[in-house]
């Protein structure tokens, strides 16, 4: 199993990027796929959760209205639409993936060490 995060860069505040998580020796109705952020010097949180048809996403309050996720099944991949970006928003994003039975995982409230795989994370960094 392998998950690739890419599409990070350096932003100004209130641009957009586009992250994509391609996702490979996955069964994808198995899986809930969520991104994940880490600041420097803070721990790792939880951005947004898509189920694993791609019709669910849950999102943490700071990025509602802003961040919009969207899951290509036949692509194996899930993307991460970021408008409105804020220099909090810096940090290294991560792709993981979880078994979308559980509604912990869904809703981000699971232990980390729940998400089953992890991809490398890619650089986002958003300049004031």
């Amino acid at each position: 199993v392998q998950l690739q995060a890419s599409g990070g860069g350096l932003v100004q505040a209130g641009g957009s990027l586009r992250l994509a998580c391609e996702a490979s020796g996955l069964t994808s109705e198995n899986w809930a796929i969520a991104w994940f952020r880490q600041a420097p010097g803070k721990e790792r949180e939880g951005v947004s959760c898509t189920s694993s048809s791609g019709n669910y996403t849950y999102y943490t309050d700071s990025v509602k209205g802003r961040f919009t996720a969207s899951r290509d099944n036949v692509k194996n991949a899930v993307y991460l639409q970021m408008n409105s970006l804020k220099p909090e928003d810096t940090g290294i994003y991560y792709c993981a993936a979880g078994w979308s039975q559980s509604i912990a995982i869904r809703t981000l409230t699971a232990p980390l060490d729940e998400y089953a795989y992890w991809g490398h994370g890619t650089q986002v960094t958003v300049s004031s």
